[in-house]
C-alpha cells in the first residue's frame, strides 16, 4: 500500500510528457548529397521535422569533409627519339655575284674598314717589259709595302718612247709616284709624291724649215708636286665630316717657262637629322705663270659652295649657290640637282641647274695639247649648264646613262695653228685663243655590261654641237663627237683578252690662210693578250691601231701607224 502510494508522484509526472510529446514528433534520417570533384565520405546528415501549428518544417544539417580527387601523374621517360630517316628538300637562294659600276660618281661619306683577321696582307711587287715596232720601248712597275692596318705604300713607275718613219717623229712619257695611306684610330691621311715628263717634236716644221736644230723643235714638259689631305671615317657627335686638302706642284718647260700652281680644299658635312644635310666647300686655286713674253701672269680663282641636301630612299635634292671670285670678277653660281628613283631603283630620273670654272693653266692646255706656244694669258672657262636625264640598270648586269645638257660657256679656250713670222721656237706650234661666249647642245650617254669578274663592257658617247659664237668662226680644236669602248674578258683563269675602240669626227681647224677646214674622222682599234707561262711569269702583247688609220688629232700631225708591242710581267710574290 504504501509503494503504491509512493508511485502516484510519478505517474502523475509521465502523464504530463505524455501529452506535450502529442505536439511534437521527431524523425531522424540519413541524407546522402554527393558534390562534383568532393568526395562524400563520411558525411552525414540528420534531418528533423517539427509539426507547429499544422505546418511541417523541415532542417538538414550537414558535417563532411571535402577532398580532391587524386590527380593522374604524367611521367616522363629519358628516351632519345627515333631517328628520322625521311629527307627534307632545302632551297637556298644565292645572290647574285655580279660586279655594277657607276659611271656618275655619288657623295661617299668615309667610314672605318672592319678588317678581316683571317685576311692575311701581302704586298705585290711586279715588272712589266716590252718592246714592239717603231723602235718601242715599254716599261712598268708597281712595288708596294706596308702591313695593311696602319699604313700602305705604293710605288709606281712608267716609261715608254717610240719614233716614227717621219722626220723628228719622236715620243717619250716617263712618270713616278708615290701614294701613301697612313690610319689611326678614327683618321685617315692620303699622300701623293710624282714627277712627269713628256717629250715630243713639232716634226712637220722640219719640211718647212730644211736646216733646224732638233733642239729648237723640242716641246718637252716636267711636272713635280704634292697632294696631302685628311678625312675623319666616321661622323662626330654632332655629325661632321670633314676632308681638307692641299695640292702644290711645278710645271715647266724646256723654253725656260715655269708656272705655280697651289690648291686648297676644305669640305665639311653636317647631318641635319635623317633626312637633311648641310655640305659647305672652301676652295682656292692659286696659279703664277713666268715666261719670257711675259714676266708674271697670275691667275687665281676662289670659291664658297654651300648647299641643303635633303634625301630619302626615293627622292634626293640639292639645292645651293656658290660665289666665286674668279680674279677680279664675282660671279654667283647656281647648284641645284634633284633625283628621283623609279620602279625600285632601276630608273631614276635626274635633273639640275648647275654653275662652275674649269681652270686653265699652262699645264692643263699642253695635257690638252702638246704643241701649244706659251700662253699669253691665262682665262678661266665660266660654264653654266642645264641638264635632264635618266639612269638605271636593266636585270643584274646591264647599266645605262644618258643626259641632255644645255651649256653657255664663257672664255673657252681654242686652238689654231701659228700663222705669224715661221721660226724655229714657234714653227708649227699652237695658238691658244679664248672665245668671249658660245653656246653648245650636248647628248652623253653610257652604257656597261658586266659579269662578276669574267667579262666587263663598257661603252660611252659625247656629242656636242656649238652655236652661237660671238666672236670667232668656228670651235676651232674642239672634238664635236667622242666614242670610246673597252672590253675585258678573261677566257679562262690564265688567259685575260681586253680590247679598246676610239672614234671621234673630225675637228674644225684654221689653215695658212686663215680658213677654216674640218679634218677626217678618226678610228683607233686596240687588242691585247695576256696569260701566264709559269707561276710568276706572264707573257703580253699588244697591238694598236690595228686598221692602220693614220689620222691627224692636231693638224699636220699624223700619229703612228700599226703598232705592235710584246713583253713579259714578273712578280716578285
Amino acid at each position: 500500500m504504501v509503494f503504491l502510494i509512493a508511485l502516484i508522484p510519478f505517474t502523475v509526472l509521465a502523464q504530463q510528457k505524455t501529452k506535450k510529446k502529442k505536439h511534437t514528433t521527431k524523425k531522424s534520417t540519413t541524407v546522402v548529397q554527393p558534390l562534383q570533384g568532393v568526395s562524400s565520405n563520411h558525411a552525414s546528415v540528420s534531418t528533423e521535422a517539427e509539426e507547429i501549428g499544422g505546418n511541417k518544417v523541415v532542417t538538414v544539417t550537414s558535417a563532411f569533409k571535402p577532398s580532391l580527387k587524386n590527380a593522374a601523374k604524367i611521367n616522363f621517360t629519358a628516351a632519345t627519339a627515333y631517328p628520322d630517316t625521311a629527307k627534307i628538300p632545302l632551297k637556298y637562294q644565292i645572290p647574285s655575284q655580279s660586279l655594277f659600276f657607276s659611271y656618275n660618281p655619288v657623295s661617299i661619306k668615309p667610314v672605318e674598314l672592319a678588317i678581316d683577321t683571317a685576311l692575311h696582307w701581302e704586298n705585290d711587287q711586279y715588272i712589266k717589259v716590252g718592246y714592239g715596232n717603231f723602235a718601242t720601248s715599254f716599261l712598268e712597275t708597281g712595288l708596294a709595302f706596308g702591313d695593311g692596318k696602319k699604313a700602305i705604300i705604293n710605288l709606281r713607275g712608267n716609261y715608254t718612247n717610240s719614233k716614227g718613219n717621219l722626220p723628228d717623229q719622236e715620243f717619250t712619257k716617263a712618270g713616278i709616284e708615290g701614294l701613301g695611306v697612313f690610319n689611326s684610330t678614327n683618321h685617315e691621311i692620303t699622300s701623293r709624291l710624282y714627277y712627269n715628263n713628256s717629250l715630243q717634236y713639232r716634226y712637220p716644221a722640219a719640211t718647212l724649215i730644211p736646216v733646224i736644230s732638233k733642239e729648237d723643235l723640242q716641246q718637252q714638259f716636267n711636272l713635280v708636286g704634292f697632294e696631302l689631305g685628311l678625312q675623319n671615317k666616321l661622323p662626330t657627335d654632332f655629325g661632321t665630316t670633314y676632308h681638307p686638302q692641299i695640292k702644290l706642284n711645278s710645271f715647266f718647260d724646256s723654253r725656260n717657262g715655269s708656272e705655280l700652281n697651289f690648291i686648297a680644299k676644305a669640305p665639311i658635312n653636317e647631318a641635319l637629322g635623317k633626312i637633311f644635310a648641310f655640305d659647305l666647300k672652301l676652295t682656292a686655286d692659286i696659279t703664277s705663270l713666268h715666261t719670257a713674253a711675259v714676266n708674271t701672269i697670275n691667275n687665281n680663282l676662289f670659291y664658297i659652295d654651300p648647299s641643303v641636301q635633303f634625301k630619302t630612299p626615293n627622292f634626293s635634292l640639292n639645292v645651293g649657290i656658290q660665289p666665286s671670285w674668279d680674279n677680279d670678277n664675282f660671279s654667283m653660281l647656281p647648284n641645284i640637282t634633284a633625283e628621283s628613283k623609279i620602279t625600285d631603283e632601276h630608273f631614276i630620273l635626274q635633273a639640275g641647274w648647275i654653275g662652275y670654272f674649269q681652270k686653265n693653266s699652262y699645264q692643263s692646255l699642253a695635257a690638252y695639247n702638246p704643241y701649244i706656244m706659251q700662253p699669253t694669258a691665262l682665262l678661266n672657262s665660266k660654264i653654266m649648264e642645264q641638264y635632264a636625264g635618266f639612269k638605271g640598270s636593266l636585270g643584274k648586269h646591264l647599266t645605262y646613262n644618258a643626259r641632255l645638257s644645255f651649256l653657255k660657256i664663257n672664255d673657252q679656250p681654242l686652238f689654231v695653228s701659228d700663222t705669224g713670222k715661221v721660226v724655229a721656237s714657234t714653227a708649227k706650234s699652237f695658238l691658244v685663243l679664248y672665245e668671249p661666249q658660245l653656246q653648245a647642245l650636248q647628248i652623253h650617254g653610257e652604257i656597261g655590261y658586266t659579269v662578276q669578274e669574267k667579262l666587263s663592257f663598257i661603252a660611252a658617247m659625247t656629242f656636242t654641237q656649238y652655236t652661237n659664237q660671238s666672236e670667232y668662226a668656228k670651235p676651232w680644236g674642239l672634238l664635236p663627237l667622242q666614242l670610246t669602248g673597252t672590253v675585258r674578258y678573261s677566257l679562262t683563269k690564265n688567259i685575260q683578252l681586253k680590247s679598246d675602240i676610239f672614234f671621234w669626227d673630225g675637228t674644225q681647224t684654221r689653215n695658212a690662210s686663215l680658213q677654216t677646214q674640218k679634218l677626217d674622222p678618226a678610228l683607233d682599234l686596240n687588242a691585247g693578250l695576256e696569260f701566264k707561262v709559269i707561276k710568276r711569269l706572264n707573257f703580253w702583247i699588244q697591238f694598236n691601231n690595228i686598221i692602220n688609220d693614220k689620222y691627224q688629232r692636231w693638224d699636220q700631225y699624223q700619229v703612228l701607224g700599226f703598232n705592235v708591242l710584246g713583253g713579259v710581267v714578273y712578280s716578285f710574290r
